[in-house]
């Protein structure tokens, strides 16, 4: 089994879900950290998901990014598994940058 560390990066994600990482066939990706930052002058709202055999399931819902700040739903003591074909996703009020570090198994 050979285990790679990756960095996965959206620029201006905005209300169109943008997937961030999906875990490909035969491949078990442990997230290990992810921020959202607001790139935009006023507080937005960011959705964080993942997509698991057609379903939706939200790490967070409309959770506000301050501006300035960001959000950061994976990291410290929390870890995230994508299984084979699981898509983790954003989308948020106006443009916000993502980044997902992430330990893929394989």
């Amino acid at each position: 089994m050979a285990n790679t560390f990756k960095n996965y990066f959206v620029k201006n994600a905005n209300t169109a879900a943008q997937t961030v990482i999906t875990a490909g066939a035969g491949v078990q990706a442990t997230v290990i950290g992810m921020t959202v930052a607001n790139m935009t002058t006023a507080p937005v709202s960011a959705n964080v998901f993942v997509t698991a055999g057609g379903t939706d399931y939200y790490l967070v819902k409309e959770a506000t990014v301050p501006v300035g700040g960001s959000l950061v739903p994976v990291g410290g003591d929390q870890k995230l598994v994508l299984e084979a074909t699981d898509a983790l996703k954003v989308s948020a009020t106006a443009n916000c940058d993502v980044i997902a570090s992430v330990l893929e198994i394989s």
